[in-house]
């Protein structure tokens, strides 16, 4: 109990010195400009997207919109297929999401086992593909003509659905995971799966939400793979409309074209089409934010 008591009054003194209250100042000054910095260029983007082309070409824009106008929000979404292409995000994000956290967990626990046969002999070979790929040529023959999945969503969601980079870090917190739950489970019965099923994955909400959250945002803002593989404009994400958007309102600007609503858009397409594209990740963080931290901290701390 003494030697409680003086921890805790050693503690006190410590809080109570002027070297810790300079410190908290100067942290708390320096977590704010971190958050500022941080922030600062959404703020710009939500703000431009709602001001008039004159006040942005004039540089008046900074973190409130200068003369309000909705117009570009209005044609972008007046669009006939823009909701259609939301929905095309959606269903490719979420059913490539699932199929990517699932393949990652199953090829991360058994590198995980040490103690299993061939493990360090497959180990070399899924850090293999972290630096060497077959490039951009062989991989669009591979899709369109040997798998025959051109002009599908499963050019999206099969090819890249697991990462190595994301296989390695789930491989390490199912190895920090005590062995001791995995020998009492076997011990009473369970076989592999149930214990990779009703033991490990219940454990793995932290790591799980993580890999949620890369992959969700991987997939979410990719437009290159539907660029390359999607012919049919009706199965287009809303990455790639936006995209399209941005190159013609680009082009439009270039060509000197003189309308308003054209002028408009050549002015601030770029942030709505940025906000409308990461407005509703935005949104998703927030559910996941606590898990994603623990995620995030595997392997930092040992002991």
């Amino acid at each position: 109990m003494e030697k409680g008591k003086k921890i805790v009054q050693q503690k006190n003194k410590v809080k109570d010195s002027t070297g810790f209250r300079v410190f908290q100042v100067i942290n708390t000054v320096i977590m704010i400009f971190v958050v500022f910095v941080t922030l600062y260029p959404f703020v710009y983007l939500v703000a431009q997207s709602f001001s008039s082309e004159g006040a942005i070409y004039a540089g008046k824009v900074s973190f409130f919109p200068v003369e309000f106008t909705a117009r570009t929000y209005q044609v972008i979404l007046s669009k006939p297929n823009f909701f259609l292409y939301y929905k095309n995000t959606i269903v490719y994000s979420l059913l490539g999401t699932i199929i990517s956290v699932a393949g990652s967990a199953l090829l991360a626990y058994p590198l995980s086992k040490e103690r299993l046969v061939l493990n360090k002999f497959f180990t070399p070979f899924v850090v293999f593909t972290m630096f060497f790929a077959g490039g951009m040529i062989p991989n669009y023959i591979l899709i369109a003509q040997a798998l025959h999945m051109r002009d599908t969503m499963w050019a999206l969601i099969i090819p890249g659905a697991i990462s190595t980079y994301n296989v390695l870090i789930m491989k390490s917190f199912f190895a920090s995971l005590p062995g001791e739950l995995e020998e009492a489970a076997s011990i009473d019965g369970m076989n592999t799966y149930g214990i990779f099923l009703k033991i490990i994955l219940p454990l793995s909400k932290p790591i799980m939400a993580t890999m949620f959250l890369f992959y969700i945002v991987g997939i979410w803002n990719n437009w290159f793979g539907p660029f390359l593989y999607l012919d049919s404009k009706d199965k287009w994400p809303v990455a790639l409309y936006l995209r399209q958007i941005i190159m013609g309102a680009t082009g439009t600007a270039e060509i000197g074209a003189v309308s308003d609503e054209a002028s408009q858009i050549s002015a601030n397409v770029r942030s709505c089409c940025m906000v409308l594209t990461a407005a509703p990740i935005i949104c998703v963080y927030p559910f996941v934010q606590k898990y994603f931290v623990q995620g995030m901290m595997i392997g930092s701390v040992k002991g």
